[in-house]
């Protein structure tokens, strides 16, 4: 059974964290570890963090980036899960990562996220606003689908051969679309439904919040220059598709 650590970046989000522990502490799969990394919390995050019997890692430089990286790095599990503090994953949702990342070639699997809170029409817009056209867009400049923070597990061989090449010392990245883009484009990853997580409606709470997101996007796929150029990513995945077929023959 393969051992999995989740890693938690977390700043000032201390209520939310308890509910992602409480979580946690119910999956049916087992947890080998969590690692909650604080990145200057001035709350009871890190108290929050400590009652759950979490590991607490201190990243003083600000930036999701560097303290998700912190927080892989310091794994130990054969899988490493991210979840934000905010996220809610259901009680098989670490059994169903594990499974899906049994399937022969798939290097990482991803979900969805689902608001908790926001009221009715938040609920409503949010898969038009928020979380279909990242998951499209994000998809058709990627040439297969990205990896959402909230809710995304990997191999930790994985993340051992991309590690150097994540831009973790910008604040301005956004850490997930740019730990998508250091994935091979030839590398399988799966996005299911299945991997669905409750999380707060925050990223739709103003035109600020969403312009922040839009903003940190575009600085990521400008920094990773040629690695991010759709045209070179979807002719690589082409390339590899021909050749998987061709194998068959």
């Amino acid at each position: 059974m393969p051992q999995v650590s989740v890693v938690v970046p977390v700043l000032d989000d201390a209520e939310h964290l308890a509910r992602c522990l409480d979580a946690l502490a119910a999956q049916t799969h087992p947890v080998h570890e969590v690692v909650v990394v604080d990145n200057g919390s001035t709350d009871g995050s890190v108290e929050v963090a400590l009652a759950a019997g979490a590991t607490v890692l201190h990243e003083p430089v600000r930036g999701i980036a560097r303290a998700s990286a912190r927080g892989y790095d310091h794994a130990t599990g054969d899988v490493i899960a991210r979840l934000d503090a905010d996220s809610v994953p259901p009680s098989g949702w670490i059994a169903e990562a594990v499974r899906l990342l049994a399937t022969p070639g798939v290097v990482a699997v991803t979900g969805p996220g689902r608001p908790r809170d926001g009221g009715a029409v938040v609920r409503r817009v949010w898969n038009g606003l928020y979380m279909g056209p990242f998951f499209a867009l994000m998809w058709s400049a990627l040439g297969r689908p990205p990896l959402f923070g909230s809710a995304m597990a990997l191999h930790r061989d994985t993340w051992a051969a991309i590690r150097s090449r994540a831009h973790r010392d910008d604040p301005e990245v956004h850490d997930d679309v740019d730990l998508s883009m250091q994935l091979d484009p030839a590398w399988h990853v799966l996005a299911s439904r299945s991997l669905t997580v409750e999380v707060s409606a925050r990223p739709l709470s103003s035109a600020a919040s969403a312009l922040v997101r839009t903003r940190r996007a575009f600085h990521t796929f400008r920094i990773n220059g040629r690695r991010a150029n759709p045209a070179r990513r979807w002719a690589r995945r082409s390339r590899q598709a021909l050749r998987a077929w061709a194998a068959t023959r």
